[in-house]
C-alpha cells in the first residue's frame, strides 16, 4: 500500500482562505454590534511566548462607553485570531506583541506587531 503524496502548501493556503472567511464574518458581525453601541475605535493589545498568550487589554473610544463583558471577550478573541492570521506562530518561543487599533466608523484595523528573538554569536577556537 502507497502512502499518498500529501500538499502541505495547498493545505495550508486552504486553511488560510477558511480562516479569512472567518475572520470576515466575525469582523462583520463585530462592527454592527460596535457601531450600535457608539463606539467609534477599538483597541486591543496582545501579547504571546512560551506556547501561549492573550489579550491583555480591550479599550474603546469613546471611553465613556461600556463594553459588555461577552462582547469584550469576542472583540479580543478576534483581536487574536486577526494578529495570528498575519503572525502565524508569534506566541512561541520568546513570542511576539502588538495592538490592534480598529477605527469602527471607517471600518480600518492597523496591526502594530513586534516579534521577539534571540541572537546568539558564538565561536570556538582550540589550539591556537
Amino acid at each position: 500500500m502507497t502512502n499518498p503524496q500529501i500538499d502541505y502548501a495547498a493545505m495550508a493556503a486552504q486553511w488560510r482562505a477558511e480562516r479569512e472567511t472567518t475572520l470576515k464574518a466575525s469582523r462583520t458581525e463585530l462592527l454592527a454590534q460596535l457601531r450600535a453601541l457608539g463606539i467609534s475605535e477599538v483597541t486591543a493589545e496582545y501579547e504571546g511566548y512560551g506556547d501561549s498568550g492573550n489579550v491583555e487589554d480591550v479599550t474603546v473610544q469613546p471611553a465613556e462607553v461600556k463594553l459588555p463583558e461577552p462582547l469584550a471577550t469576542e472583540v479580543g478573541d478576534f483581536a487574536w485570531s486577526l494578529a495570528y492570521h498575519h503572525h502565524l506562530g508569534f506566541e512561541n518561543n520568546e513570542g511576539g506583541y502588538g495592538t490592534l487599533t480598529w477605527d469602527i466608523t471607517g471600518d480600518s484595523i492597523t496591526l502594530d506587531h513586534a516579534d521577539r528573538y534571540v541572537e546568539c554569536s558564538h565561536s570556538y577556537v582550540e589550539g591556537l
